[in-house]
């Protein structure tokens, strides 16, 4: 056996970082060796901004036109970027426009030089039916014939003003000064439908933080148009009185205050909205009469692709169906408005002991429940039983039965086409042998019968559907599986190939895809998935430190999408993870009991104890592949997380001060008593105080009461700016280590908000993960270069 390989074997006590030295081909940290500065470099080339242009083609993410089912999308390719028109009924995929002629007349008109595979946008708007696009570039409006190939120029931008436009393409619905209004699409005046608003109660719009008011970034409007254009479901927010959080920006001569409304667990007070109804033609303005709906409760996105998902507008525009949620998620509810009255009729009511959860992708599923046979019935998503399914209910909120059922998830409602009795969905975990995070496409009849599984591949599947319903956009990966994305009729059919993702510059630049592994969480019997990044040159007789990224959920999980981004598209590479492997680490990353997609048990393991943070899990899982691989140094334990990710591993290290030894923690919510209402009541629970022992129930997620544990090296930063997780909560873990006399660092970033994922931040990150778990001295003040713009 040879000697490296007699080290992994053993992996004595404290060997730790003679073993890295080793490793590293350097010498143990008393002699102060630097790590070899090219691994820097290679980390450098791996990060998010320098590998995703190094990918062409991959997921698609349509854009809808006019006739029923043509798209159009942006495809990344070897030399730049083109932009695609895709017809499923006639099976072409050509290119939009004539991408050089465009950039030569865009430079003739700016007087500047434009490359065709480098148009200078990403997105446009159509005007003159689908003969002209309008867009911004270089800090201009064009406006550009694509027929004729002639660009005019203005020197203003385009109107940024955020807008929704009417079904029928004529009007674009806004706010202004807290006022909803309407405007042509085409130019012309625009007419004010409300006159009553005013600031923190507003029409279709919340109080922006900070950070949207200095990026001078206004969000667009919370609306839903009904189908006939003639009517605006739209969301009045009450903030008047809800207290508000401080926050200054310090860096200039006089520093700047602001403030803004956010809710705390506890509050008697959080913000909360009124559904009005307003007629166009008239301007009648009418509300519906329920109680205010606490601020986003209740499910999953909220507002997506410009919809807001609160409000269902059925026949043409004539009847208006709602769902309102309670303080706290445990309740939702289902309403009939009367559009005379403004009279709410309650039809059906899901109800749970922790929370009511419509659809188990919480960033971008649209919540499951639908309206069908003339108001007759309601399909209606629940996880009555265990599981997350779809259900029928009569008009007067009766079950007539279920339509999916089985150990496994529905996904996405995508249609539902009552003429054949057939539903169109996502689901996951049904195909036996997967991992069962992965979402596929299936059909099912409403009553139950004729299920049938549209995809096939072995893989976690986007899906949109055309407008008219006759065909599915479909893109499918995995992490260690570059994206496909093709066009599927409603057989299942491929129709049309769109994009299959080219990696091969990527992998010349030293990139590897992560290893899938599995693992027994705490309990011993559930199965869970994670993935394993390695350095380029890993040699299986070496011993390596680990490092941990968590992010703990409820709602995401460390994994997010089993895609190969990790986001709903698949479009980005995940983090840093392959950048800080390449330094020298194992760096996993994985899902654990308290994430979603599977069961209710799951998601619902540490409600009401968000201290938890699934970090057992991950405890349990490291140990497992220390016991599977000798080249695992279980002595040698880092984690990392961001926002939930701070939070959880500053936990970590606190809570388990004898496995974590290193924990780099960023803009963590570190005490959700401070963290915004809408999300800790959800998971933590509605705030109850004990005035006799003096304390409440979100006791055991405080970071901060555990101060005194820390053995360990732990780096905390936030931003002074954070609108989001709010410094204070990084602060207070602070000020009760030094109370606790603990060796600590802190890094203060000012002026910035929550983001954070800037070259700075992540060299400090690689930094101290190199000094303190390598025991090596990091290349001094080695500089990553920005990102372009």
């Amino acid at each position: 056996m040879s000697p490296r390989r007699r080290l992994a074997a053993l992996r004595p006590q404290r060997l730790g970082l003679a073993i890295a030295a080793l490793c590293l081909g350097t010498a143990a940290p008393g002699d102060a060796q630097q790590i070899d500065p090219t691994r820097y470099h290679r980390a450098e080339r791996l990060l998010a901004w320098n590998v995703n242009p190094l990918i062409s083609g991959g997921a698609v993410a349509p854009q809808w036109m006019a006739g029923g089912n043509r798209f159009w999308y942006r495809n990344q390719t070897n030399d730049g970027a083109e932009f695609v028109l895709a017809d499923p009924a006639r099976g072409s995929r050509t290119l939009l426009f004539d991408h050089d002629r465009l950039a030569s007349a865009m430079s003739v008109a700016a007087d500047t030089a434009f490359e065709g595979r480098k148009l200078p946008f990403r997105t446009f708007e159509f005007a003159d039916g689908e003969q002209t696009i309008r867009f911004n570039a270089n800090k201009r409006g064009f406006t550009c014939d694509i027929g004729a190939y002639a660009c005019e120029v203005g020197d203003t931008l385009v109107n940024r003003t955020p807008f929704v436009r009417s079904p029928d393409g004529s009007l674009e619905a806004f706010v202004h000064e807290h006022n909803l209004w309407v405007r042509p699409a085409e130019g012309g005046d625009s007419t004010q439908l409300t006159t009553d608003g005013e600031e923190y109660w507003s029409y279709g719009t919340t109080a922006p933080r900070p950070s949207q008011i200095i990026a001078a970034m206004p969000a667009r409007p919370v609306l839903q148009w009904s189908p006939d254009s003639r009517r605006i479901a739209v969301q009045r927010m009450d903030e008047r009185n809800v207290e508000h959080m401080p926050i200054y920006s310090a860096t200039s001569q006089r520093p700047k205050l602001y403030t803004y409304p956010y809710g705390l667990p506890g509050d008697s007070i959080i913000a909360a909205f009124d559904i009005h109804v307003i007629e166009v033609e008239s301007r009648e303005n009418l509300k519906l009469q329920t109680d205010p709906q606490p601020y986003l409760t209740f499910t999953a996105t909220g507002m997506r692709d410009s919809t807001w998902v609160t409000v269902k507008w059925k026949e043409g525009g004539d009847r208006l169906y709602f769902v309102r949620g309670s303080r706290g998620g445990k309740t939702v509810t289902l309403y009939e408005a009367d559009l005379e009255t403004g009279e709410a009729r309650q039809i059906l009511e899901e109800k749970r002991a922790t929370h009511v959860e419509m659809n188990l992708d919480l960033i971008g599923g649209y919540p499951n429940w639908d309206v069908i046979a003339g108001g007759n019935e309601i399909l209606w998503f629940s996880e009555r039983d265990g599981w997350g399914h779809l259900y029928r209910f009569d008009s007067g909120g009766e079950l007539i039965g279920r339509v999916t059922e089985g150990a496994w998830t529905f996904g996405d409602l995508l249609r539902v086409d009552e003429a054949a009795g057939r539903i169109y969905f996502t689901a996951r975990g049904m195909e036996a042998g997967r991992i069962p995070t992965m979402a596929e496409l299936y059909a099912i009849n409403l009553d139950g019968t004729g299920l049938t599984r549209l995809g096939g591949e072995d893989a976690d599947h986007t899906v949109s559907i055309t407008p008219d319903g006759r065909y599915f956009v479909d893109s499918w990966s995995r992490p260690d599986q570059p994206p496909v994305s093709v066009v599927r009729d409603r057989t299942g059919r491929v129709v049309l190939d769109l994009e299959t993702a080219d990696v091969s510059r990527l992998e010349e630049a030293a990139w590897s895809a992560p290893e899938i592994f599995e693992y027994k969480a705490r309990d011993g019997v559930t199965t869970m998935y994670g993935l394993i990044y390695k350095p380029s040159d890993f040699d299986p007789e070496k011993v390596y430190p680990v490092i941990d990224y968590i992010y703990p959920g409820p709602f995401i999980g460390s994994v997010g999408r089993w895609n190969f981004g990790g986001g709903t598209l698949g479009g980005a590479l995940r983090g840093d993870q392959d950048a800080l492997a390449e330094l020298g680490f194992v760096v996993l990353q994985m899902d654990h009991l308290g994430t979603p997609y599977r069961s209710k048990a799951i998601q619902d393991n540490y409600w009401g104890n968000m201290g938890d943070n699934g970090i057992p899990d991950h405890i349990t899982a490291i140990k497992q592949l220390g016991a599977r691989h000798p080249w695992i140094d279980l002595d040698r334990i880092g984690i990392y997380g961001h926002s939930g990710g701070g939070f959880a591993s500053t936990d970590a290290i606190l809570r388990y001060p004898d496995f974590f030894k290193v924990a780099v923690s960023t803009a963590g919510n570190h005490d959700n008593r401070s963290y915004h209402a809408a999300y800790a009541e959800k998971y933590q629970g509605l705030l109850v105080r004990d005035t006799v022992a003096g304390t409440d129930n979100y006791a055991n997620q405080v970071n901060a009461s555990m101060a005194a544990n820390l053995k360990g090296k732990l780096f905390l930063m936030t931003g002074d700016m954070d609108d989001n997780v709010h410094p204070a909560m990084t602060y207070q873990v602070a000020n009760a280590l030094i109370a606790a006399n603990k060796t600590f660092d802190f890094l203060i970033l000012p002026d910035r908000a929550h983001g954070l994922n800037e070259p700075y931040v992540i060299r400090r990150r690689w930094d101290y993960f190199v000094e303190h778990l390598l025991g090596l001295e990091p290349p001094a003040d080695y500089q990553i270069q920005a990102p372009p713009g």
